[in-house]
């Protein structure tokens, strides 16, 4: 958290994104076959777990959770954001379909955030009508069940209370979601929260195949984290990428060391970049915003990895204030 608000102090973070949008992403790491988090993945093949990251539009991560390599991702994409003690608090959170259900797109719809997924074979899904007789030129044919709203108006109050405790950090929502979707079939909560679900999917689905902006802003959001998976790679050389350690909480704990040195490197990146702009611009040089735009804070060939790692406890790093502000003229657009 210390690094994610030193970070947001800085000007350039603030031409990359606005801080209020979000992706989340899982990637698979390497752990040994016989512990309680292994299991095999179909899709990348080997034994491992899936790293959940929630990274910024400003390209910082937020929050990562170690989960299993058969969990419906979606179960926790909402805790991301509510773990989330940064000064870097999104409201609009991206993802690939794994990060998309019906009762998840109810819950962040209640919680206030806007759940923008990137949906495969969205032609499959069910686009709800509001009622029997409406019928829609050209895209009738999409919209094969009509809204129950007699369900949802039933458990409205309940839908209510249990988004209240989730607010008030009484209850997780991948515990809320794991627990009633044990059930599913026999739990009238958990329809209601699909049956909204399903209704603000619709919504967002029809803007998704209608706005190729918007489509667009996606790809780009959630190309980030992935980019930020990449980064990682390249910073966890050690043990050849195998996290080595069998107890669930010193798996988790890997991760957020990882995590930590990634943010570090962001970090520095970003102050190296900030002063390289500032000194360009006092030379002379045209220094605009589409340019810095383009940049990222993922850069890594200037970094000596298998080099000498000399630690001085008697050197104090200087302070970075000095490369916070970048030159006004940056920021027209």
């Amino acid at each position: 958290m210390i690094e994610e608000n030193a970070f947001n102090r800085f000007s350039l973070p603030s031409i990359w994104g606005t801080g209020k949008r979000a992706a989340a992403d899982g990637s698979k790491f390497e752990i040994y076959e016989n512990n309680l988090h292994s299991e095999y993945h179909i899709r990348y093949g080997g034994y491992g777990g899936i790293a959940y990251h929630h990274v910024s539009d400003k390209y910082i991560a937020l929050f990562t959770h170690f989960i299993t390599c058969g969990v419906w991702e979606a179960v926790y994409i909402l805790d991301g954001l509510l773990k989330n003690l940064s000064d870097i608090q999104p409201d609009t959170l991206y993802a690939d379909t794994q990060g998309q259900s019906g009762p998840v797109f109810a819950i962040s719809y209640l919680l206030g955030i806007k759940l923008m997924p990137r949906i495969r074979n969205w032609k499959d899904l069910s686009f709800l009508r509001p009622s029997a007789d409406s019928t829609y030129k050209f895209i009738d044919q999409l919209f094969k069940d009509v809204v129950n709203w007699n369900l949802i108006q039933l458990h409205w109050y309940d839908m209510m209370r249990v988004v209240l405790s989730i607010k008030a950090g009484k209850v997780m929502p991948s515990t809320l979601l794991r627990k009633l979707s044990s059930y599913s079939r026999k739990n009238r909560l958990y329809q209601a929260f699909l049956e909204l679900g399903k209704v603000v999917r619709t919504m967002f689905l029809l803007e998704y195949i209608s706005n190729a902006k918007m489509r667009s802003e996606i790809t780009a959001i959630t190309n980030i984290v992935e980019k930020y998976h990449h980064f990682l790679d390249w910073v966890f050389f050690g043990k050849d990428g195998v996290i080595t350690e069998n107890d669930p909480i010193e798996q988790e704990k890997r991760l957020k060391y990882l995590d930590l040195v990634a943010s570090a490197v962001v970090l520095q990146n970003t102050v190296d970049m900030s002063l390289a702009i500032q000194t360009l611009t006092a030379q002379g040089y045209p220094v605009n915003h589409r340019f810095v735009a383009a940049l990222s804070p993922y850069l890594t060939g200037h970094i000596k990895r298998y080099g000498d790692y000399v630690v001085n406890l008697q050197n104090i790093p200087q302070p970075f204030e000095a490369a916070i502000s970048l030159p006004s003229e940056i920021f027209e657009i």
